[in-house]
C-alpha cells in the first residue's frame, strides 16, 4: 500500500485552507447511499464498524508526504479524515487521530453522524480538532427517501448522538445540510433543521447543493429564491452560515447572524 493510495493533496477545501486528505477506509464503506452522492450508490449500507488500515502504516504515509511538501516549500492547514464513505465506521479512528497529534497540525473529520448514537465514537471524533456532521433532514420520511440510509439506522437516535456530542465537545463543530429540490428544500423542513441544530448549540452551519452528477440523475438543486430562502432561515437561528459554492475551495461569503 503506497502513501499515493492513502494521501492526497494538499487539496483547497472550502473550508479547511489546503487539506491533505487521508483515506483510511475504501471507497464506498457507508451507512448511507444518499440519492445525491457523486461516488454514486452504496453497494450494500453497513453500519459495523471493523478495521481496513493499519493506523501505524497510514501516520507513516502522512507524514512521509508531509516531509515532502515541506521540502517544496507547500504549506498544509488540515490533516482530513474525510473517504468516500463514512470516517466512524474505522474502528481504529481514535487510534489513528492519536498517531497524527505528532505531526503537529489540526486534524478534521467529516462524517455523516450514522454512528454517532455510539458512546465510543462520540469519544474518538472528539479527539479531532474540527468535525462536521450531516443534518440533512429532520423528519424521518424525509431522511429515509434522501439519504437511504441502512436498514437498522434510526434518525431519532443519531439526532440525539448529535446533541451529546455537541453538549460536550470542545473543538471546532460545524453541521452540514445537502438543499435539494422537492426533497427537503420546503421552508417547514429547513426552519425544523435550522432549530434542531441551534438547540443542540451547533453554531456553525453549511449549506451544500448537488451540482456534482449525483447518484440519483433525476435530482436537482433548488432555484435560487429557495436558497436565499434556507440561507437567512439558518442564519436567523445560527451564529455562522456558510453556502458552500460548486466548486471546492470555492465558497459564498458567510452569513452571520444579526447582532
Amino acid at each position: 500500500m503506497s502513501d499515493m493510495e492513502t494521501v492526497f493533496g494538499p487539496v483547497p477545501s472550502r473550508r479547511l485552507g489546503r487539506s491533505l486528505g487521508i483515506i483510511h477506509i475504501p471507497t464506498k464503506h457507508c451507512g448511507y447511499s444518499c440519492r445525491y452522492c457523486q461516488v454514486g450508490p452504496t453497494p450494500q449500507p453497513e453500519i459495523v464498524r471493523h478495521a481496513f488500515h493499519a493506523p501505524e502504516v497510514l501516520c507513516r504515509a502522512v507524514a512521509e508526504r508531509l516531509r515532502l511538501l515541506r521540502a517544496r516549500g507547500e504549506a498544509v492547514d488540515y490533516l482530513t479524515l474525510a473517504p468516500d464513505g463514512e470516517p466512524t465506521l474505522d474502528i481504529h479512528l481514535g487510534q489513528l487521530i492519536d498517531g497524527l497529534r505528532p505531526l503537529g497540525l489540526p486534524i478534521a473529520v467529516i462524517s455523516n453522524a450514522t454512528l454517532i448514537w455510539h458512546e465510543d465514537v462520540r469519544g474518538e471524533l472528539a479527539r479531532a480538532d474540527w468535525v462536521s456532521l450531516k443534518v440533512d433532514s429532520v423528519d424521518s420520511a424525509t431522511w429515509r427517501a434522501l439519504n437511504r440510509p441502512h436498514p437498522s439506522l434510526k434518525l431519532a437516535a443519531i439526532l440525539d448522538g448529535i446533541r451529546l456530542f455537541a453538549a460536550d465537545y470542545r473543538g471546532t463543530l460545524v453541521s452540514e445540510t445537502m438543499l435539494v429540490a422537492g426533497v427537503n428544500d420546503d421552508a417547514t423542513g429547513v426552519e425544523a433543521v435550522a432549530d434542531f441544530l441551534a438547540q443542540a448549540g451547533i453554531r456553525q452551519a453549511c449549506l451544500s447543493l448537488p451540482r456534482r452528477p449525483p447518484a440519483d440523475p433525476l435530482l436537482s438543486c433548488p432555484d435560487e429564491a429557495v436558497v436565499t430562502r434556507a440561507r437567512h432561515a439558518f442564519a436567523q437561528r445560527l451564529e455562522r452560515v456558510e453556502l458552500l459554492a460548486a466548486h471546492a475551495g470555492k465558497a459564498a461569503p458567510a452569513l452571520d447572524a444579526p447582532r
